[in-house]
């Protein structure tokens, strides 16, 4: 049995919510990784599937913690976040297994460059190692975030490089940049709450990096389903309020006209879906929720460490890698 660590360099958080035997498989991966000193935080959000109480006996370095009601992926983590002292944060969903390799080089990759504030992972699909689950998260400036070469072959992978931001389902973050920034925004309860961290880090003078030696095999939405109304409601909604809250004013004035065409075109494509009542659920709920957004918004701006010319040179403007959810991890600089 592994002892708990007294200094840990990294607190694991792990948010559970009915994921069955794919917890057991996660935490088992986990336990087998290269390196000893990090904690883990389970924060189980009220299942009732069993999963929690399936576990093998765990080690002293994972602490159970299960709260009363479903608090949603973003309170989770940060839940799991307030418990934790080490200097980094790393987040790994329930339907993801990391190889034995994988925090250690997210943890030396992220501490070779003081401006890296968040790293992300190569998640290949668990069911399909032949294909890529996601390269990192992008982000054009209409206010349309994608995980890049989701379900691509895994030959297209890029070497690691800058990114916008990673997928929190495998990420690592600093712990000072996570709280400066006060974590992940609850209100959004799941699904493009890694997005609007990572564009609030960057707003703060962060920068992110896409690791493509560390590596996870994942589920993808193992647990609700990515095409499930649930995540349809949530996607929509918090795709708007990500763009409200953190587009600089110039930026979001010029992008505004862009962004309202995005979400008639997601209206349209939804028809064609089956998708049309939780996609005007979402839409509904955003346009409610932007007063809220809007007095979140005062805060980011206020704290804002870069001009918007450098926010908008993080952005993806290609239409090719737009329309073909391709990556786009650029080669990395260490600034001056």
């Amino acid at each position: 049995m592994k002892a708990k660590p007294t200094n840990p360099e990294v607190d694991v958080i792990i948010v559970n919510y009915n994921a069955g035997t794919m917890l057991r498989d996660c935490v088992a991966a986990l336990a087998q990784q290269d390196m000893d000193n990090f904690r883990v935080f389970l924060i189980d959000n009220a299942s009732s599937d069993g999963s929690i109480e399936a576990l093998p006996p765990l080690d002293d370095r994972f602490e159970v913690i299960q709260l009363d009601e479903n608090t949603g992926f973003a309170k989770g983590n940060n839940i799991g976040a307030a418990r934790g002292t080490a200097p980094w944060i790393a987040l790994l969903n329930p339907d993801a297994y990391a190889e034995p390799g994988w925090l250690s080089t997210l943890l030396k990759t992220a501490q070779s460059d003081p401006s890296i504030v968040m790293a992300g992972s190569t998640q290949i699909d668990a069911n399909s190692r032949h294909l890529l689950d996601g390269a990192g998260d992008l982000y054009a400036p209409i206010g349309f975030a994608w995980r890049g070469l989701w379900h691509r072959p895994l030959a297209l992978l890029p070497q690691t490089g800058e990114v916008f931001g990673p997928c929190a389902a495998a990420a690592l973050y600093r712990r000072d940049a996570f709280e400066a920034v006060n974590g992940f925004d609850e209100d959004f309860f799941c699904y493009h709450e890694d997005v609007d961290l990572a564009f609030r880090l960057r707003l703060a003078g962060g920068r992110g990096i896409q690791v493509s030696e560390a590596v996870v095999f994942h589920e993808g939405s193992g647990v609700a389903g990515a095409q499930s109304p649930f995540a349809v409601f949530h996607g929509t909604r918090n795709r708007t309020w990500t763009f409200v809250k953190n587009m600089p004013l110039g930026l979001m004035i010029l992008f505004l006209p862009f962004h309202v065409g995005l979400v008639g075109a997601f209206i349209v494509r939804a028809i064609f879906k089956g998708q049309f009542l939780p996609t005007m659920t979402g839409v509904t709920a955003s346009v409610a929720g932007l007063g809220k957004a809007f007095a979140k918004r005062k805060d980011v701006q206020s704290s804002r460490q870069i001009r918007p010319a450098t926010l908008l040179k993080a952005f993806t403007w290609s239409p090719i890698t737009f329309f073909c959810r391709g990556a786009d991890v650029r080669h990395w600089r260490r600034l001056p």
